[in-house]
Protein backbone atom coordinates (compact mmCIF):
# COMPACT_ATOMS: atom_id res chain seq x y z
CA UNK A 1 0.00 0.00 0.00
CA UNK A 2 1.63 3.62 -0.81
CA UNK A 3 2.29 5.91 2.20
CA UNK A 4 0.95 8.89 2.74
CA UNK A 5 3.91 11.79 3.18
CA UNK A 6 4.27 12.92 7.16
CA UNK A 7 5.42 16.43 7.13
CA UNK A 8 5.99 15.65 10.64
CA UNK A 9 8.38 12.96 10.24
CA UNK A 10 12.03 12.60 8.83
CA UNK A 11 15.27 10.42 8.91
CA UNK A 12 19.16 10.47 8.93
CA UNK A 13 20.59 7.40 7.43
CA UNK A 14 23.83 7.00 8.75
CA UNK A 15 26.22 5.16 5.56
CA UNK A 16 29.78 6.68 6.06
CA UNK A 17 31.37 3.60 7.59
CA UNK A 18 34.27 2.27 5.47
CA UNK A 19 33.37 -1.50 6.03
CA UNK A 20 36.82 -2.52 6.12
CA UNK A 21 35.96 -6.17 7.26
CA UNK A 22 34.00 -6.62 4.35
CA UNK A 23 37.23 -6.77 2.66
CA UNK A 24 35.44 -4.93 -0.49
CA UNK A 25 36.46 -1.71 -2.84
CA UNK A 26 32.67 -1.43 -2.76
CA UNK A 27 31.37 0.68 -0.12
CA UNK A 28 29.60 -1.33 2.45
CA UNK A 29 26.31 0.00 2.03
CA UNK A 30 26.62 -0.96 -1.38
CA UNK A 31 26.60 -4.49 -1.39
CA UNK A 32 23.87 -6.22 -2.57
CA UNK A 33 20.86 -7.90 -0.94
CA UNK A 34 17.84 -9.51 -2.65
CA UNK A 35 19.66 -7.89 -5.98
CA UNK A 36 19.77 -4.38 -4.33
CA UNK A 37 22.09 -2.12 -2.28
CA UNK A 38 21.31 -2.68 1.18
CA UNK A 39 21.13 1.50 1.72
CA UNK A 40 18.03 1.15 -0.49
CA UNK A 41 16.00 -1.36 1.25
CA UNK A 42 16.68 1.26 4.84
CA UNK A 43 15.52 3.84 2.16
CA UNK A 44 12.26 1.75 1.39
CA UNK A 45 11.24 1.76 5.22
CA UNK A 46 11.76 5.21 5.69
CA UNK A 47 9.20 5.91 2.46
CA UNK A 48 6.85 3.12 3.46
CA UNK A 49 6.71 5.68 6.80
CA UNK A 50 5.38 8.21 4.62
CA UNK A 51 9.21 10.89 5.66
CA UNK A 52 8.53 14.23 4.36
CA UNK A 53 12.71 14.09 4.33
CA UNK A 54 15.69 12.13 4.25
CA UNK A 55 19.54 12.54 4.68
CA UNK A 56 21.80 9.68 3.69
CA UNK A 57 25.04 11.00 5.41
CA UNK A 58 28.19 9.01 3.41
CA UNK A 59 32.24 9.50 3.28
CA UNK A 60 33.79 11.74 1.03
CA UNK A 61 35.32 9.11 -0.90
CA UNK A 62 32.05 7.51 -1.84
CA UNK A 63 30.49 9.02 -4.80
CA UNK A 64 28.56 6.29 -5.56
CA UNK A 65 26.47 5.69 -2.31
CA UNK A 66 25.36 9.54 -3.19
CA UNK A 67 24.33 8.49 -6.92
CA UNK A 68 22.54 5.11 -5.68
CA UNK A 69 20.24 7.31 -3.22
CA UNK A 70 18.73 9.94 -5.65
CA UNK A 71 16.92 11.67 -4.82
CA UNK A 72 17.55 11.59 -1.17
CA UNK A 73 19.60 14.28 -0.08
CA UNK A 74 22.97 13.45 1.10
CA UNK A 75 25.29 15.19 3.45
CA UNK A 76 29.22 14.33 3.91
CA UNK A 77 31.15 13.16 7.28
CA UNK A 78 34.26 14.31 6.81
CA UNK A 79 36.10 12.69 9.46
CA UNK A 80 34.94 9.34 11.17
CA UNK A 81 34.32 10.63 14.56
CA UNK A 82 31.94 8.98 16.11
CA UNK A 83 28.08 8.44 15.52
CA UNK A 84 27.42 11.53 17.38
CA UNK A 85 29.53 13.14 14.73
CA UNK A 86 27.95 11.63 11.72
CA UNK A 87 24.32 12.90 12.76
CA UNK A 88 25.41 16.08 13.36
CA UNK A 89 26.83 16.50 9.16
CA UNK A 90 22.96 16.53 8.34
CA UNK A 91 22.91 19.33 10.43
CA UNK A 92 22.91 21.41 7.33
CA UNK A 93 20.17 19.91 5.37
CA UNK A 94 17.82 19.46 8.28
CA UNK A 95 18.75 21.80 11.18
CA UNK A 96 15.59 23.05 10.55
CA UNK A 97 13.38 20.66 10.58
CA UNK A 98 10.61 20.38 14.20
CA UNK A 99 8.98 16.99 13.49
CA UNK A 100 9.95 13.57 14.79
CA UNK A 101 13.93 12.33 13.43
CA UNK A 102 14.85 8.68 12.88
CA UNK A 103 18.27 7.62 12.63
CA UNK A 104 18.89 4.60 10.64
CA UNK A 105 21.91 2.65 9.68
CA UNK A 106 22.58 2.19 6.23
CA UNK A 107 24.02 -1.50 6.80
CA UNK A 108 20.44 -2.95 8.76
CA UNK A 109 18.82 -3.68 5.81
CA UNK A 110 16.12 -5.55 7.50
CA UNK A 111 14.21 -3.13 9.32
CA UNK A 112 10.46 -3.19 8.97
CA UNK A 113 8.23 -0.08 8.26
CA UNK A 114 5.75 -1.22 11.21
CA UNK A 115 8.70 -0.50 13.70
CA UNK A 116 8.85 2.24 12.60
CA UNK A 117 5.52 3.24 13.18
CA UNK A 118 5.82 1.55 16.45
CA UNK A 119 8.62 3.99 17.47
CA UNK A 120 6.74 7.11 16.42
CA UNK A 121 3.82 5.80 18.26
CA UNK A 122 5.42 5.41 21.80
CA UNK A 123 7.12 8.83 21.07
CA UNK A 124 3.92 10.38 20.93
CA UNK A 125 1.46 9.05 22.68
CA UNK A 126 3.10 10.63 25.64
CA UNK A 127 1.92 14.20 26.94
CA UNK A 128 4.15 16.40 25.96
CA UNK A 129 5.81 13.44 23.37
CA UNK A 130 8.64 11.48 24.85
CA UNK A 131 11.95 13.39 23.06
CA UNK A 132 13.46 10.16 22.59
CA UNK A 133 12.69 6.54 21.65
CA UNK A 134 14.99 4.09 21.25
CA UNK A 135 15.05 0.86 19.41
CA UNK A 136 16.15 -2.04 21.69
CA UNK A 137 16.59 -5.80 21.25
CA UNK A 138 17.74 -9.01 23.38
CA UNK A 139 20.28 -11.10 21.39
CA UNK A 140 21.42 -13.68 22.39
CA UNK A 141 25.11 -12.58 22.40
CA UNK A 142 24.74 -8.93 23.88
CA UNK A 143 28.66 -9.15 23.33
CA UNK A 144 29.61 -5.92 22.25
CA UNK A 145 26.42 -3.83 21.96
CA UNK A 146 25.65 -1.03 24.25
CA UNK A 147 23.05 -1.43 26.77
CA UNK A 148 19.80 -0.04 27.96
CA UNK A 149 19.84 1.20 31.24
CA UNK A 150 16.02 1.67 32.41
CA UNK A 151 14.30 2.64 36.00
CA UNK A 152 11.26 0.91 37.60
CA UNK A 153 9.21 3.63 35.84
CA UNK A 154 10.21 1.79 32.52
CA UNK A 155 11.79 4.92 31.47
CA UNK A 156 15.07 5.00 29.49
CA UNK A 157 17.81 6.62 31.71
CA UNK A 158 20.75 5.90 29.55
CA UNK A 159 22.50 3.91 27.04
CA UNK A 160 26.04 2.97 28.46
CA UNK A 161 28.66 1.34 26.04
CA UNK A 162 30.21 -2.35 26.51
CA UNK A 163 33.29 -1.03 26.89
CA UNK A 164 32.69 1.61 29.40
CA UNK A 165 29.85 -0.66 31.21
CA UNK A 166 30.41 -1.93 34.84
CA UNK A 167 29.86 -5.97 35.41
CA UNK A 168 26.56 -5.09 36.20
CA UNK A 169 25.84 -3.06 33.56
CA UNK A 170 27.12 -6.09 31.02
CA UNK A 171 24.76 -8.42 32.29
CA UNK A 172 21.68 -6.70 31.19
CA UNK A 173 20.00 -8.29 28.71
CA UNK A 174 18.28 -5.86 26.56
CA UNK A 175 20.55 -3.82 23.97
CA UNK A 176 21.04 -0.90 22.05
CA UNK A 177 20.28 -1.18 17.98
CA UNK A 178 21.41 2.34 17.67
CA UNK A 179 17.97 3.11 16.17
CA UNK A 180 16.48 6.32 17.13
CA UNK A 181 13.34 8.32 16.94
CA UNK A 182 14.34 11.93 18.29
CA UNK A 183 12.34 15.53 18.72
CA UNK A 184 13.72 17.27 16.11
CA UNK A 185 13.52 20.63 18.16
CA UNK A 186 16.09 19.05 20.67
CA UNK A 187 18.36 16.97 18.31
CA UNK A 188 20.99 19.69 17.55
CA UNK A 189 21.02 21.07 20.59
CA UNK A 190 21.77 17.86 22.23
CA UNK A 191 24.09 16.78 19.80
CA UNK A 192 26.42 20.19 20.72
CA UNK A 193 27.04 18.93 24.41
CA UNK A 194 28.54 15.63 23.57
CA UNK A 195 31.95 14.88 24.19
CA UNK A 196 34.24 12.32 23.54
CA UNK A 197 35.47 11.15 26.80
CA UNK A 198 35.43 7.55 26.87
CA UNK A 199 37.11 4.45 26.13
CA UNK A 200 37.09 5.08 22.14
CA UNK A 201 37.75 8.93 22.20
CA UNK A 202 34.36 9.43 20.02
CA UNK A 203 31.65 10.68 20.04
CA UNK A 204 28.92 8.77 21.09
CA UNK A 205 25.17 9.52 19.69
CA UNK A 206 24.04 7.51 22.82
CA UNK A 207 24.96 9.75 25.11
CA UNK A 208 21.59 12.46 24.22
CA UNK A 209 19.38 10.27 26.03
CA UNK A 210 21.75 11.06 29.37
CA UNK A 211 21.81 14.63 28.66
CA UNK A 212 18.23 14.81 27.84
CA UNK A 213 17.63 13.49 31.03
CA UNK A 214 19.40 16.15 32.81
CA UNK A 215 17.00 18.36 31.22
CA UNK A 216 14.38 16.42 32.94
CA UNK A 217 13.02 14.89 29.71
CA UNK A 218 11.46 12.04 28.98
CA UNK A 219 13.03 8.94 27.15
CA UNK A 220 11.46 5.67 26.48
CA UNK A 221 12.50 2.35 24.09
CA UNK A 222 10.58 -0.32 22.28
CA UNK A 223 11.92 -3.46 21.59
CA UNK A 224 11.89 -5.20 17.91
CA UNK A 225 13.05 -9.04 17.46
CA UNK A 226 16.93 -9.36 16.79
CA UNK A 227 16.21 -10.92 13.42
CA UNK A 228 15.62 -6.74 12.19
CA UNK A 229 18.05 -5.44 13.68
CA UNK A 230 21.18 -7.20 11.71
CA UNK A 231 24.10 -5.29 11.10
CA UNK A 232 26.18 -6.20 7.94
CA UNK A 233 29.75 -5.81 9.06
CA UNK A 234 31.37 -8.94 6.96
CA UNK A 235 30.52 -11.07 4.53
CA UNK A 236 29.16 -13.93 6.63
CA UNK A 237 26.70 -10.88 8.35
CA UNK A 238 26.04 -10.21 4.42
CA UNK A 239 24.98 -13.72 4.06
CA UNK A 240 22.71 -13.89 6.82
CA UNK A 241 20.89 -11.08 5.73
CA UNK A 242 20.08 -12.67 2.07
CA UNK A 243 18.95 -15.63 3.99
CA UNK A 244 17.08 -13.32 6.20
CA UNK A 245 15.40 -11.66 3.63
CA UNK A 246 15.20 -14.65 1.15
CA UNK A 247 12.66 -15.81 3.87
CA UNK A 248 10.43 -12.92 4.20
CA UNK A 249 10.17 -12.21 0.61
CA UNK A 250 9.54 -16.51 -0.41
CA UNK A 251 6.98 -16.07 2.91
CA UNK A 252 5.11 -13.27 1.08
CA UNK A 253 4.77 -14.82 -2.11
CA UNK A 254 3.06 -17.95 -1.07
CA UNK A 255 1.07 -15.72 1.05
CA UNK A 256 -0.20 -14.02 -2.06
CA UNK A 257 -1.04 -17.40 -3.82
CA UNK A 258 2.17 -18.79 -4.88
CA UNK A 259 3.33 -22.42 -5.24
CA UNK A 260 6.62 -23.13 -4.28
CA UNK A 261 7.70 -26.97 -4.33
CA UNK A 262 11.03 -26.01 -2.60
CA UNK A 263 11.00 -22.83 -1.26
CA UNK A 264 14.41 -23.05 0.60
CA UNK A 265 15.45 -23.29 -3.00
CA UNK A 266 14.05 -20.62 -4.95
CA UNK A 267 16.05 -16.98 -5.39
CA UNK A 268 13.69 -13.69 -5.32
CA UNK A 269 14.63 -10.43 -6.05
CA UNK A 270 13.78 -7.38 -4.51
CA UNK A 271 11.19 -6.26 -6.81
CA UNK A 272 10.19 -9.73 -7.81
CA UNK A 273 6.21 -9.55 -8.97
CA UNK A 274 4.03 -12.86 -8.93
CA UNK A 275 0.56 -13.73 -9.73
CA UNK A 276 -1.77 -15.83 -8.59
CA UNK A 277 -1.31 -19.65 -8.22
CA UNK A 278 2.08 -19.74 -10.40
CA UNK A 279 3.74 -22.38 -9.85
CA UNK A 280 7.44 -22.22 -8.70
CA UNK A 281 10.03 -25.67 -9.10
CA UNK A 282 13.10 -25.73 -7.27
CA UNK A 283 16.11 -23.61 -7.74
CA UNK A 284 14.60 -21.03 -9.34
CA UNK A 285 16.63 -17.79 -9.58
CA UNK A 286 15.07 -14.22 -9.92
CA UNK A 287 17.05 -11.41 -10.89
CA UNK A 288 16.02 -7.86 -11.21
CA UNK A 289 12.67 -6.49 -12.67
CA UNK A 290 10.82 -10.11 -13.24
CA UNK A 291 7.09 -10.25 -13.31
CA UNK A 292 4.88 -13.63 -13.46
CA UNK A 293 1.43 -13.40 -14.61
CA UNK A 294 -1.35 -15.69 -12.83
CA UNK A 295 -1.28 -19.37 -13.79
CA UNK A 296 1.81 -19.49 -14.85
CA UNK A 297 4.80 -22.09 -13.80
CA UNK A 298 8.34 -21.84 -13.64
CA UNK A 299 10.13 -25.56 -13.67
CA UNK A 300 13.12 -26.29 -12.29
CA UNK A 301 16.59 -25.04 -12.64
CA UNK A 302 15.48 -21.72 -14.64
CA UNK A 303 17.24 -18.33 -14.48
CA UNK A 304 14.60 -14.69 -15.38
CA UNK A 305 16.18 -11.44 -15.06
CA UNK A 306 14.48 -8.52 -17.09
CA UNK A 307 11.80 -11.01 -17.99
CA UNK A 308 7.85 -10.81 -17.98
CA UNK A 309 5.49 -14.10 -18.24
CA UNK A 310 2.58 -14.38 -19.40
CA UNK A 311 -0.91 -15.85 -17.90
CA UNK A 312 -0.83 -20.20 -18.15
CA UNK A 313 2.55 -19.55 -19.49
CA UNK A 314 5.30 -22.55 -19.36
CA UNK A 315 9.05 -22.09 -18.45
CA UNK A 316 11.79 -24.81 -17.99
CA UNK A 317 12.85 -26.95 -17.20
CA UNK A 318 16.68 -25.08 -17.28
CA UNK A 319 15.61 -21.88 -19.32
CA UNK A 320 16.60 -18.62 -19.23
CA UNK A 321 15.05 -15.52 -19.54
CA UNK A 322 17.39 -12.59 -20.48
CA UNK A 323 15.95 -8.47 -20.06
CA UNK A 324 13.65 -7.31 -22.61
CA UNK A 325 11.64 -10.75 -22.64
CA UNK A 326 8.18 -10.66 -23.05
CA UNK A 327 5.99 -14.31 -23.35
CA UNK A 328 2.71 -14.11 -23.81
CA UNK A 329 -0.01 -16.18 -22.36
CA UNK A 330 0.46 -19.66 -22.91
CA UNK A 331 3.94 -19.37 -24.26
CA UNK A 332 6.08 -22.62 -23.91
CA UNK A 333 9.76 -21.88 -23.22
CA UNK A 334 11.65 -25.27 -22.42
CA UNK A 335 14.70 -27.33 -21.54
CA UNK A 336 17.96 -25.22 -22.72
CA UNK A 337 16.20 -22.57 -24.69
CA UNK A 338 17.90 -19.19 -23.75
CA UNK A 339 15.57 -15.76 -24.67
CA UNK A 340 16.40 -12.25 -24.81
CA UNK A 341 14.96 -9.33 -26.03
CA UNK A 342 12.39 -11.33 -27.44
CA UNK A 343 8.66 -10.82 -27.81
CA UNK A 344 6.95 -14.32 -28.40
CA UNK A 345 2.99 -14.70 -29.15
CA UNK A 346 0.30 -16.28 -27.08
CA UNK A 347 0.91 -19.98 -27.66
CA UNK A 348 4.08 -19.89 -29.72
CA UNK A 349 6.49 -22.65 -28.34
CA UNK A 350 10.09 -23.40 -28.23
CA UNK A 351 10.49 -26.87 -26.33
CA UNK A 352 14.26 -27.66 -26.53
CA UNK A 353 18.00 -26.53 -27.13
CA UNK A 354 17.10 -22.78 -29.06
CA UNK A 355 18.44 -19.75 -28.75
CA UNK A 356 15.66 -16.94 -29.03
CA UNK A 357 17.15 -13.73 -29.62
CA UNK A 358 16.48 -9.70 -30.58
CA UNK A 359 13.34 -11.83 -31.99
CA UNK A 360 9.48 -10.96 -32.63
CA UNK A 361 7.46 -14.37 -32.37
CA UNK A 362 4.20 -14.41 -33.45
CA UNK A 363 1.01 -16.31 -32.18
CA UNK A 364 1.20 -20.36 -32.38
CA UNK A 365 5.00 -20.27 -33.81
CA UNK A 366 6.48 -23.27 -33.32
CA UNK A 367 10.11 -23.13 -32.94
CA UNK A 368 12.39 -26.56 -33.43
CA UNK A 369 15.04 -28.27 -31.83
CA UNK A 370 18.52 -26.09 -32.57
CA UNK A 371 16.80 -23.50 -33.77
CA UNK A 372 18.63 -19.81 -33.33
CA UNK A 373 18.60 -16.30 -34.24
CA UNK A 374 21.48 -15.04 -35.40
CA UNK A 375 21.32 -11.69 -34.36
CA UNK A 376 24.77 -10.19 -34.16
CA UNK A 377 27.24 -9.57 -37.02
CA UNK A 378 30.01 -8.69 -34.83
CA UNK A 379 29.11 -5.06 -34.41
CA UNK A 380 25.35 -4.36 -34.61
CA UNK A 381 22.41 -6.59 -32.82
CA UNK A 382 19.61 -7.45 -35.61
CA UNK A 383 15.91 -8.05 -35.53
CA UNK A 384 14.40 -11.44 -36.47
CA UNK A 385 10.58 -11.30 -37.06
CA UNK A 386 8.36 -15.01 -37.24
CA UNK A 387 4.86 -14.37 -38.43
CA UNK A 388 1.98 -16.04 -36.51
CA UNK A 389 1.39 -19.54 -36.74
CA UNK A 390 4.52 -20.30 -38.82
CA UNK A 391 7.09 -23.23 -37.89
CA UNK A 392 10.51 -23.34 -37.75
CA UNK A 393 12.69 -26.59 -38.68
CA UNK A 394 15.33 -28.42 -36.14
CA UNK A 395 18.63 -26.75 -36.57
CA UNK A 396 17.61 -23.69 -38.69
CA UNK A 397 19.61 -20.71 -38.41
CA UNK A 398 17.51 -17.29 -38.75
CA UNK A 399 20.11 -14.85 -40.13
CA UNK A 400 18.99 -11.39 -38.75
CA UNK A 401 17.62 -9.34 -39.95
CA UNK A 402 15.28 -11.73 -41.42
CA UNK A 403 11.20 -11.92 -41.77
CA UNK A 404 9.51 -15.35 -42.31
CA UNK A 405 5.95 -14.40 -42.98
CA UNK A 406 2.47 -16.06 -41.72
CA UNK A 407 1.73 -19.95 -42.14
CA UNK A 408 5.43 -19.98 -43.38
CA UNK A 409 6.79 -23.49 -43.09
CA UNK A 410 11.54 -23.58 -42.74
CA UNK A 411 12.78 -26.73 -42.98
CA UNK A 412 14.88 -28.52 -41.24
CA UNK A 413 19.14 -27.94 -41.24
CA UNK A 414 17.96 -24.83 -43.04
CA UNK A 415 20.11 -21.12 -43.15
CA UNK A 416 17.33 -18.51 -43.79
CA UNK A 417 19.30 -15.10 -45.06
CA UNK A 418 16.39 -13.80 -47.13
CA UNK A 419 12.53 -12.94 -46.36
CA UNK A 420 10.29 -15.89 -46.22
CA UNK A 421 6.32 -14.96 -48.06
CA UNK A 422 3.69 -15.85 -46.19
CA UNK A 423 2.63 -19.71 -46.65
CA UNK A 424 6.21 -20.45 -47.99
CA UNK A 425 7.96 -23.57 -47.47
CA UNK A 426 11.62 -22.36 -47.26
CA UNK A 427 14.73 -24.74 -47.43
CA UNK A 428 17.91 -24.36 -48.14
CA UNK A 429 19.97 -27.52 -46.94
CA UNK A 430 21.94 -29.40 -50.13
CA UNK A 431 19.69 -32.23 -51.90
CA UNK A 432 20.08 -35.80 -50.73
CA UNK A 433 22.45 -38.32 -52.43
CA UNK A 434 22.49 -42.12 -52.03
CA UNK A 435 25.31 -44.34 -53.31
CA UNK A 436 24.11 -47.43 -53.11
CA UNK A 437 26.28 -50.81 -51.03
CA UNK A 438 28.73 -47.98 -50.09
CA UNK A 439 28.21 -47.97 -46.50
CA UNK A 440 28.79 -51.80 -46.38
CA UNK A 441 31.88 -51.22 -48.92
CA UNK A 442 33.59 -48.66 -46.26
CA UNK A 443 32.92 -50.91 -43.34
CA UNK A 444 34.78 -53.84 -44.93
CA UNK A 445 37.82 -51.50 -45.88
CA UNK A 446 38.19 -49.92 -42.98
CA UNK A 447 37.68 -53.73 -40.41
CA UNK A 448 39.86 -55.05 -42.92
CA UNK A 449 42.47 -52.03 -41.98
CA UNK A 450 42.26 -52.43 -38.91
CA UNK A 451 42.97 -56.62 -38.81
CA UNK A 452 45.86 -55.89 -40.86
CA UNK A 453 47.21 -53.02 -37.82
CA UNK A 454 46.61 -56.09 -35.38
CA UNK A 455 48.88 -58.88 -37.12
CA UNK A 456 51.78 -55.82 -37.29
CA UNK A 457 51.36 -55.46 -33.34
CA UNK A 458 51.46 -59.23 -32.58
CA UNK A 459 54.47 -59.53 -34.52
CA UNK A 460 56.18 -57.05 -32.59
CA UNK A 461 55.36 -58.72 -29.67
Amino acid sequence: MASKTTSSVAAIVLAAGKGTRMKSAVPKVMHEVAGRPMVLHVLDAVKAIGAARAVVVIGPDMPEVGEVVRPFETAVQQRQLGTADAVNSAKAALGDFRGTVFILYGDTPLIAPETLRHMLAARERTKPATAIVVLGFRPEEPGAYGRLIVDRSGALTAIVEAKDATPAELKIALCNSGVMAVDGALLWELLEKVDNKNAKGEYYLTDIVALARKKKLRCGYIEAPEKQLLGVNDRVDLAKAEAALQDRLRRAAMASGVTMLDPASVFLCWDTRLGRDVFIGPNVVFGPEVIVHDGAEIRAFCHLHGAEVGPGALVGPYARLRPGTKLGPNVHIGNFVECKAALLGEGAKANHLAYVGDAEVGAKVNIGAGTITANYDGFFKHKTVIGKGASIGSNTVLVAPVKVGDGALIGANSTITREVSPDALAVTRAEQREIPGAAKRYREKKLAEKAAKGKAKDGKG
